[in-house]
């Protein structure tokens, strides 16, 4: 089928699908199966058709969990924590805590992923990283006549137009694991007037989906559906941040001590797509990689839209670090190079203004 055939049949299957509105943000992926690991996923026609799961506890919204919480008779709505496992919220930011080493948690939290029907394209238990594939949340098509009645026949041209990854980073601390889930979304865009051709394009991620995803994870962790509903509905405390320049270098001032604004760097940097080859807590460093775009590539990847400078395929990849320092309940984020000097140049400027739009 050709591009514009696909197209005339995918405005025709979504007028017959008016009457019938997607029920919220739900959760049913369909995943990316054993297609190639790419910054900038490939066009939909190349995705696996088959591997179609559900995440344990049925299918709910992202933002339901919280609806529950009056149905829950029994449980008690003051508990900050269920045995060893707890949530923590830092404005848009949560995470688990869990007492329990990262050794312990690995292959519970490996198996949490891949029971959910996702492939892990990183798995590197020395860093305490692992990330999913790309995958698409079929539960946001329309359940329309044609699909109900010809199932499979139609299903591969249904497409939500959107992809998901989930990247899950743990953080050893005195007394167990810090363990954060972080979303990376892509959405697919027209790139002509006539409709007729796409290309993918980032879209914001979402920390809703992030939570309820925490929220799942407690249940594997020994948490019941009720309770984990409880944990995951604190309220958050509002945080500021700004962007500024220190001694002629950029930074982001954060109004939090070092223990919430290291979490919420680390998250930021996960978010947005930084390669973290390596972090030292003590000195509150992350090292990090950025790949400038290939130009003979047909998209560039997200950074390829905020670092505007052209380069070479050769071209070695850029290497910082992102310095976290702190006095009392206030901490300064800044950029060294390589070499671990301050940098003050276009593209550290770039990057701090990234880091300051996602702690917003």
């Amino acid at each position: 089928m050709n591009t514009i055939s696909r197209f005339a049949l995918l405005a025709l299957v979504t007028s017959l699908a008016a009457c019938s509105a997607l029920e919220g943000d739900k959760i049913d992926y369909k995943s990316a199966g054993k297609a190639p690991t790419l910054e900038v996923p490939p066009d939909l026609t190349q995705l696996s058709r088959e591997n179609r799961y559900a995440v344990p506890g049925g299918t709910v919204s992202a933002n339901s969990y919280q609806a529950g919480i009056a149905n829950a008779p029994g449980v008690p709505t003051a508990v900050s924590s269920v045995g060893d496992v707890r949530m923590e919220r830092s404005g848009s930011e949560r995470w688990i805590v869990v007492g329990r080493t990262p050794e312990q948690l690995w292959e519970p939290v490996r198996d949490f992923w891949q029971e959910n029907g996702f492939l892990l394209t990183t798995d590197q238990r020395n860093l305490g990283i692992m990330e999913t594939d790309w995958a698409e949340n079929r539960a946001k098509l329309p359940q329309d006549i044609i699909r109900s009645t010809l199932g499979k026949i139609v299903d591969p041209i249904y497409s939500t137009g959107e992809l998901d990854r989930f990247r899950t980073r743990m953080e050893r601390t005195p007394n167990g694991t810090e363990i954060f889930v972080s979303h990376r979304g892509m959405q697919e865009v027209y790139s002509t007037s006539r409709q007729d051709q796409t290309v993918w394009q980032p879209r914001p991620s979402d920390p809703e989906l992030e939570a309820e995803f925490l929220r799942r994870l407690m249940v594997k962790l020994g948490v019941s559906q009720e309770q984990s509903k409880i944990l995951a509905a604190t309220a958050a405390t509002p945080q500021t941040s700004r962007v500024a320049n220190v001694g002629g270098q950029p930074v982001v001032q954060i109004s939090e001590g070092f223990e919430r604004a290291w979490r919420r760097v680390g998250l930021a940097l996960d978010r947005t797509g930084f390669t973290v080859e390596d972090r030292d807590r003590s000195a509150g460093i992350y090292f990090v990689r950025y790949v400038t775009p290939d130009p003979n590539k047909k998209e560039p990847s997200f950074f390829g839209k905020i670092f505007s400078s052209s380069s070479s395929k050769n071209e070695a990849p850029l290497k910082f670090r992102i310095l976290v320092k702190s006095q009392g309940e206030a901490s300064t984020v800044s950029v060294l190079n390589g070499a671990g000097v301050p940098e003050s140049s276009a593209n550290a400027q770039r990057i701090v203004q990234v880091i300051a739009d996602d702690l917003k």
